[in-house]
């Protein structure tokens, strides 16, 4: 069996614990072929919004908790930031559990000396901040199109088909979501700027991206656990890169080594 992959830091995202269409499979075979020193929770780990309409917790769910506890005993340090899912955990902030900090905003210092902003992202979505029963419907109707994904996706197992995200395919084509992730990104970026950063790590839209603004500014969104399967990696020399966990099963199943998208960027963790 080959030794797991080391990197100096993963960030997740958006793993919507609580509900049927959280890929829990594929976070757990990540987390068991990838280790790193410093694992931030980038928000909406877990799903309070779908917990409170019905319960849904199966034993995977249970695996991916421990599996997390047990990389903190082990010398991991992780950093929980909360998101609008799961909320409920920003009552606590600042808060340190033994080897596990949760907070609103932290800043990381990559090897090679940039300064990170990491936030999940949703204070700047003016949906979630300004119209939240919007945002309640547009996640009811999202809940609805992940499970007709689900099942499109049983049919492609079935003709020995990869795994492929509809979802995904039919949230990109829209040219309204297209238009609300470029303003999502420039507003994130404008807030590094603001902080006074090189760059900002955030989660929130299920969209995993890496890019420069004005050649000053890293956007970096390491994406989600329901739809792409995606998670950004620093190596030990600062280079960053979305690792999409999908794209090397060939199927759906479990895969053993991702796909990356790389970008040349202390182990320092400061909270802003």
């Amino acid at each position: 069996m080959n030794a797991p992959a080391r990197y100096r830091t993963i960030w997740i995202s958006d793993v919507h614990l609580g509900t049927r269409e959280s890929r829990v499979d594929f976070l757990l075979d990540f987390l068991k072929h990838n280790e790193s020193d410093y694992l931030y929770l980038v928000g909406d780990i877990f799903d309070g919004w779908a917990l409170r309409r019905s319960w849904y917790w199966n034993q995977d769910h249970n695996d991916l908790v421990q599996k997390v506890l047990r990389k903190a005993r082990k010398g991991t340090k992780v950093v929980y930031v909360p998101g609008n899912h799961d909320e409920f955990a920003r009552q606590f902030l600042p808060l340190g559990l033994g080897r596990i900090d949760i907070l609103d905003r932290v800043v990381h210092t990559t090897a090679d000396g940039r300064r990170l902003l990491v936030l999940h992202g949703d204070e700047f979505d003016c949906v979630v901040m300004n119209a939240r029963w919007l945002s309640l419907l547009g996640s009811w109707t999202y809940v609805r199109v992940l499970r007709l994904n689900r099942w499109f996706n049983r049919v492609r197992r079935w003709l020995g088909m990869p795994y492929w995200s509809l979802s995904a395919y039919l949230k990109h084509k829209a040219k309204r979501a297209v238009q609300y992730v470029a303003d999502f990104e420039n507003v994130l970026a404008n807030e590094a700027r603001r902080s006074g950063v090189d760059g900002v790590v955030c989660g929130h839209i299920h969209h995993a991206e890496m890019r420069q603004f004005d050649n000053d500014v890293l956007y970096a969104n390491c994406g989600d656990w329901v739809e792409s399967c995606t998670a950004l990696a620093e190596r030990m020399d600062g280079t960053l890169e979305i690792l999409r966990w999908t794209e090397v099963a060939g199927r759906e199943s479990t895969p053993a080594a991702p796909s990356a998208h790389r970008l040349k960027a202390s182990r320092k963790i400061a909270p802003v």
